[in-house]
């Protein structure tokens, strides 16, 4: 416990010492602030129904950084990993979340918008939306990636409601 203490204490000092982005608002030196109007959200080379941006630092360079991923209605991720841990708390709507090797949407356990999860390094694990569009944003220290389990189904898949 005093260790995650410790590292989530180091992840939001980090935080408020890291370079402002361009996009984000300054006001006195040090301070940060990002609206949801200055949230610019792009897309990804194999995240069909994914959009993801940028609100402070960069993943695929050393040091904090927080992004924010949004899932279309129906739209998951493949099983993949990270190589660090990830601090992921849903901003809106329910996120469904699995463990392991098999893609199986029905077996992923729900977390409503306010939920917390740490994703740990190298966890085999998939996520997104079902009924409703999903945010949810993450924390990590970079350099970042995401490594899929099986490459030839891709980044992303789809989940169907079952009559």
């Amino acid at each position: 416990m005093r260790t995650t203490t410790t590292v989530v204490t180091a992840l939001v000092a980090a935080l408020l010492l890291c370079t402002v982005n361009a996009r984000a608002e300054k006001d006195k030196p040090g301070f940060v602030r990002v609206t949801p109007e200055d949230v610019k959200w792009t897309d990804r080379p194999g995240y069909d129904g994914v959009k993801f941006a940028t609100i402070q630092g960069d993943p695929t360079k050393p040091g904090i950084y927080v992004i924010r991923a949004k899932f279309s209605p129906g739209t998951m991720t493949r099983p993949h990993w990270h190589p660090e841990d990830r601090y992921v708390i849903v901003v809106s709507g329910t996120w469904y979340t699995g463990e392991g090797d098999t893609f199986d949407p029905d077996k992923t356990t729900p977390l409503k918008a306010g939920s917390f999860m740490m994703h740990p390094a190298k966890a085999h694990h998939y996520d997104g939306a079902k009924d409703e569009e999903v945010v949810v944003q993450i924390i990590g220290i970079g350099p970042s990636n995401t490594t899929l389990v099986d490459p030839k189904q891709g980044h992303t898949g789809r989940w169907v409601k079952r009559p």
